[in-house]
């Protein structure tokens, strides 16, 4: 967050629009859900990795070897790589990573708009590291290296890198990925060499006479989660359903997400793009903010128990932390239905965090939940004033 703020501040001095609240925080609300659903899925996939580990395994490697460690890390991006080329070009994986390229805008808060949803199918790529004899412990290991790695490309403050561009994926190559301009679609996969896209012929560098527009060419125009998530899946299903014979009701889930034809992508015009918005009025905005903020506390607090708690347990809070996530991404459509859902969510969470003993087995101090319950009636009775009603989304010059 502190990272994300200094961006911010920075794109602020240079006069540079990279941020906007509302986006920001839409990716936010992604970012959390995704760690939420992580923490029922994981277990699983990870789990699956290790019986394969223990059943096929042609070797097991050394994890105090300073070369093995550096080739698992290699062999993993080449994972990712390939992973990440079919989450572009099958059509139900792009339903799983649409939500990650939603953004409008381009910055570090949208490296943490990550899909909840991609538990179904990145696991699988991974399995030939198992037969390979990689343990479990040093796949974890250099896959939180190869997602950290990409966290910091996500900016639009640094320019081109000289020689690093040709091995490294740097930002300048990972903004071409971003971008739905013609000649950026489908470039740019690797995670932290370049090399792969080089060599599997899906490289494009980054052109200084073509501004980058980010998105997706169907905008997604919202600021819930839920449609984030599954819009995509909705289209594929509509699709499917419209196909005629078995053969091409499944066509329509493995197709690339332009087809199976050799016709050029319809051309996308850089000059006449806009952004969404909702000119949601500011002081809902730092609200919707605030509220935000304390939502990472409760998350970063439900990462931290999940493992101890039971199934049905688990599954009600991670309910609240979604019906939290809509209400507020409600809140900045300014939707009259956010509102109240958002009232209703405050005086039940204000009244069950003071009430109730524990806290999924933690045990506020009395300060603490009397504090909570005053933001949280405070905050029903501050939102019972606004003039919350829907407006009409307009766009704004990238």
């Amino acid at each position: 967050m502190l990272t994300i703020l200094l961006e911010a501040w920075v794109a602020r001095r240079r006069g540079v629009a990279v941020y906007d609240i509302p986006d920001a925080i839409t990716s936010l609300h992604h970012g959390l859900l995704s760690q939420v659903t992580n923490a029922f899925t994981k277990i699983a996939t990870l789990g699956i990795y290790i019986a394969v580990y223990e059943a096929y395994r042609f070797t097991e490697w050394s994890m105090s070897s300073i070369p093995l460690w550096i080739l698992a890390l290699v062999l993993y991006d080449l994972c990712y790589y390939w992973a990440h080329r079919m989450y572009h070009e099958v059509n139900v994986m792009w339903a799983s990573h649409v939500v990650h390229h939603s953004s409008e805008y381009y910055n570090l808060s949208t490296a943490l708009r990550q899909t909840s949803t991609g538990a179904l199918f990145g696991w699988v790529f991974y399995l030939p590291l198992a037969v390979l004899g990689i343990p479990w412990q040093m796949l974890v290991i250099v896959g939180l290296i190869d997602l950290l790695y990409q966290y910091w490309v996500h900016t639009e403050l640094i320019g081109r890198m000289g020689v690093l561009d040709r091995i490294l994926v740097t930002p300048s190559n990972h903004r071409v990925h971003h971008g739905q301009n013609d000649y950026c679609i489908d470039k740019n996969y690797g995670g932290i060499l370049v090399l792969w896209d080089r060599l599997f012929g899906t490289f494009a560098d980054e052109r200084d006479d073509e501004k980058i527009c980010y998105g997706i060419r169907k905008p997604l125009h919202s600021f819930s989660p839920i449609k984030g998530n599954l819009h995509y899946y909705a289209d594929l299903w509509q699709m499917s359903r419209a196909a005629k014979g078995w053969r091409a009701k499944l066509g329509v889930w493995v197709a690339p997400p332009g087809g199976w034809t050799d016709e050029p992508i319809e051309h996308f015009e850089p000059r006449t793009f806009t952004r969404f918005d909702v000119q949601t009025p500011a002081p809902l905005r730092w609200y919707v903010a605030l509220q935000s903020a304390v939502l990472v506390s409760f998350v970063s607090h439900f990462i931290g128990v999940a493992k101890g708690l039971d199934r049905g347990t688990a599954a009600v809070y991670a309910l609240g932390i979604l019906v939290t996530a809509v209400a507020l991404g409600a809140l900045l459509e300014r939707f009259v239905w956010g509102k109240w859902l958002e009232q209703v969510r405050l005086l039940a969470l204000g009244v069950s965090f003071a009430a109730v003993p524990q806290w999924f087995g933690f045990e506020a101090p009395l300060l603490l939940k009397g504090a909570l319950l005053v933001l949280c009636v405070g905050s029903v009775v501050w939102l019972n004033r606004q003039a919350v009603a829907p407006a009409n989304a307009v766009g704004v010059a990238a």
